[in-house]
């Protein structure tokens, strides 16, 4: 089995369920007058199979063929006379499949009948049932089990006393399902989410939430609803979007990449526990886990703690004004102005290095370049930043320098320590580091994601090459001079999470910040505001000029964290054609900017070029003509080397 038991590790990460086994029997022929359970013992290659392709996808739980095998569900096929070989097969089934990879959680679901006095069937019959199932279940080895798509509190309360009947400690996850209709979304049946997350408050059960009935967007509301009254571990597995009806067949239409954002969001807003259910596929599960990898980064390291800066042998960190031009005038005072530019594809990278010398005649400060940003293979930035360089080099006046942005999806521990090492001898000071974009629908959708540490873990390790040492806290033999950075977005989903994180990221040794792009500068004072109490360190502000009203429309409702402000959209709206649109864009970008540059923690401004055009990023900051100097930047406080 795995290494930890299921509560230790859900103690320290987010846990990946399976996703859909009836959809996925469903998809193989099975009618669905068949009982799917039934399934263990006549066909049990085939369900077989299906654990074996999520157990392959990365799941960290595989979920038992046996979520209708109570005997209430059972007789309406004849078969409740076959509850132990049918659940006892279930879970033998799973454990030869996970083969120690993953932990087995033994599915039960309702009885699909009502609970009397509105139904037919007594709360001490519906405790038998479970209590029958239950036996079984643990008996045969399951890890846990999970009651799954209730939408009664009363009924599952009933299942989670049956389990705790057979075995005290064993651990449970629970959810209900919450059948929205309607624009309003009205609930269909059953208990608010609310109201259900205050009655599994004093359960003991290990994790509570919600799976089935709603797509991804309508799961993140009931999320909120649950976060603003509970503080029990929460589970989020939904369905791949709504059900369609295609040719006679029913089909769940999502794409994989659209479950693995939503995967990312309920992370973010706190989830413990991910997965998929009725629709939900092996491919769609390898999606969210590289997604929710991406959010959570395990430390599968062992940092040394090492000696003050005070010891003797481990040097002080150089001045950081003196790493790099960029960290003089950003720590002296000067608004700068850095510029996003795009490596390309291929070999040619002439675009880019004629735009960057463009960019510095015009009196841009420095460009800073991607890391294989949406997980898409370009032109590594340590050599676009090279070109750059040299291709901006006259005769007394050193070359542009770069902001080269460094992730870690791609580089283990060892790969990273090489890298940083190699960027510093050759100049490459300004280091952004990020944790990445997880492979989706870029270059190589199948490429593994690393994620040995995340953009803290990062910072706090390239402060200790600053102070001469390795990720292991053994001396190196000389120090780097890195000026390392960090990203940020005020617009998060989870803004406490985001301001918790900026302040990690100034723990761990950031010395100056990027934000995403902001529309609305209300936001940024917000986040501005929240984080005043940190240390300050130069920040930068992002600005995207809108390309159009379909590109903004998008950013808004599918990119978490873009809030576009109903004003701006309705300018686009009114615009009329597209270009009129990016005008109004570049007209929007240069309000925002000239709203937020004179604010005292706004050192600077990060321009994204709008559709391709570095042309087009002067007409942004030419409001900036007449920018003010800043109060020089103190040498930020040592981080703690760990």
């Amino acid at each position: 089995m795995p290494d930890q038991s299921f509560r230790e590790a859900l103690a320290q990460r987010v846990l990946l369920f399976d996703g859909a086994m009836g959809t996925e029997i469903y998809n193989r022929g099975v009618f669905i007058n068949r009982c799917f359970d039934e399934l263990n013992t006549s066909q049990g290659d085939m369900v077989s199979e299906i654990h074996g392709s999520y157990v392959r996808a990365g799941a960290d739980v595989i979920t038992t063929n046996t979520f209708g095998a109570n005997r209430i569900r059972l007789g309406a096929y004849g078969l409740e006379t076959r509850v132990r070989e049918i659940n006892a097969a279930g879970v033998r089934l799973a454990l030869a499949a996970a083969r120690g990879r993953s932990w087995v959680a033994a599915s039960m679901g309702p009885t699909g009948a009502l609970l009397a006095p509105v139904g037919k069937v007594s709360p001490a019959d519906a405790f038998a049932a479970f209590r029958e199932q239950a036996e079984v279940l643990i008996d045969a080895g399951a890890d846990l089990i999970v009651l799954e798509t209730f939408t009664h509190v009363a009924e599952l309360l009933q299942a989670v006393s049956a389990v705790r009947s057979v075995n005290p400690d064993q651990p449970i996850v629970a959810c209900m399902s919450f059948p929205f209709v309607g624009p309003g979304q009205m609930q269909l049946e059953g208990e608010t989410p609310e109201a259900a997350a205050r009655a599994m408050a004093d359960t003991g059960v290990d994790a509570f939430g919600t799976n089935c009935s709603n797509g991804p967007k309508g799961m993140q509301t009931v999320l909120e609803r649950m976060l603003a009254v509970s503080n029990l571990k929460l589970v989020a597995m939904p369905n791949a979007g709504l059900p369609q009806v295609v040719e006679g067949r029913t089909l769940y239409l999502a794409a994989p990449e659209y479950m693995a954002e939503h995967a990312r969001r309920f992370v973010q807003m706190g989830a413990g526990i991910v997965g998929g259910c009725c629709g939900t596929t092996p491919e769609m599960i390898k999606q969210i886990r590289a997604f929710v990898r991406s959010v959570s980064a395990e430390r599968r390291v062992s940092i040394v703690e090492v000696p003050g800066a005070q010891s003797p042998g481990i040097p002080e960190p150089i001045p950081v004004h003196e790493r790099s031009e960029f960290a003089r005038k950003l720590y002296t005072g000067e608004f700068c102005i850095s510029v996003e530019l795009d490596p390309p594809r291929g070999v040619d990278a002439q675009r880019a290095v004629e735009g960057a010398a463009m960019l510095r005649e015009a009196g841009i400060d420095v460009v800073n370049i991607a890391d294989g940003p949406r997980a898409v293979a370009r032109m590594g930035p340590g050599a676009l930043a090279q070109l750059v360089r040299a291709h901006t080099r006259r005769e007394g006046v050193p070359g542009m320098e770069a902001v080269v942005h460094y992730c870690c999806r791609d580089r283990n521990l060892l790969g990273m320590q090489m890298d940083l090492l190699g960027s510093n001898a050759l100049g490459l000071r300004n280091i952004l580091a990020v944790t990445g974009d997880p492979p989706k629908m870029g270059t190589y959708p199948d490429a593994t994601a690393v994620f040995d540490i995340d953009s803290i873990g990062l910072i706090s390790f390239i402060q200790m090459l600053n102070r001469g040492l390795d990720f292991s806290g053994q001396p190196v033999g000389g120090q780097t001079a890195l000026f390392v950075g960090a990203g940020c977005n005020p617009g998060h989903i989870d803004l406490d999470l985001e301001v918790e994180r900026f302040g990690r990221k100034i723990e761990a040794g950031a010395e100056y910040f990027f934000s995403q792009p902001l529309f609305d500068p209300d936001m940024l004072f917000r986040f501005l505001e929240r984080t005043d109490k940190f240390p300050r360190v130069p920040f930068l502000v992002g600005i995207m000029p809108l390309v159009s009203l379909r590109n903004a429309e998008f950013l808004h409702n599918e990119v978490p964290g873009m809030q576009v402000p109903e004003p701006i959209l309705e300018r686009l709206r009114r615009a009329g054609d597209r270009d009129a649109q990016r005008e109004v864009g570049i007209q929007c970008a240069r309000e925002a900017l000239r709203e937020v540059m004179n604010h005292p923690r706004i050192a600077g401004t990060y321009v994204y070029p709008p559709f391709g055009s570095y042309k087009a990023v002067l007409n942004v900051v030419e409001v900036l003509k007449d920018r003010s100097g800043r109060t020089a930047f103190g040498t930020p406080e040592a981080p703690h080397v760990r």
